[in-house]
């Protein structure tokens, strides 16, 4: 297994228009382009994303300022699960949002890294614009 992938972006909202976007199966969907996407919002709920090519489970969710998930890509070997955390911390009429990824396969980090930006937080700001 591999290092953490860390990020920080700002969106220009308020931490729940955020952890709605990531919580909430119409909104996500509305915002990577109308991609199939299923969320159960509960502690223990598991998701999938992108028609599936994401999958995974919620960890722990916290109203507005936490969400961690057992997150995994479909073509990764089965019971392989990386964990991501997302920590939303309110900046005025911002949003900084403190992103880690870590426990990936080795050599998939770079790839992992980018998306990040081009599936999450390039739709979610313009979605949120």
């Amino acid at each position: 297994m591999s290092s953490v992938i860390h990020q920080e972006v700002r969106f220009q909202a308020a931490p729940e228009r955020v952890y709605s976007i990531l919580t909430n199966s119409e909104l996500f969907s509305q915002a990577t382009g109308g991609a199939p996407t299923v969320i159960h919002a509960e502690e223990g709920g598991t998701f999938s994303c992108f028609g599936g090519m994401i999958l995974g489970r919620n960890i722990e969710l916290v109203p507005n300022k936490r969400v961690v998930q057992a997150w995994r890509v479909a073509n990764w070997d089965e019971g392989v699960y990386s964990i991501v955390r997302f920590e939303l911390q309110a900046q005025g009429a911002e949003t900084v949002l403190v992103f880690e990824h870590s426990s990936f396969p080795d050599g998939t980090g770079d790839h992992l890294a980018a998306g990040w930006h081009t599936n999450y937080w390039q739709p979610i700001a313009k979605l949120l614009a």
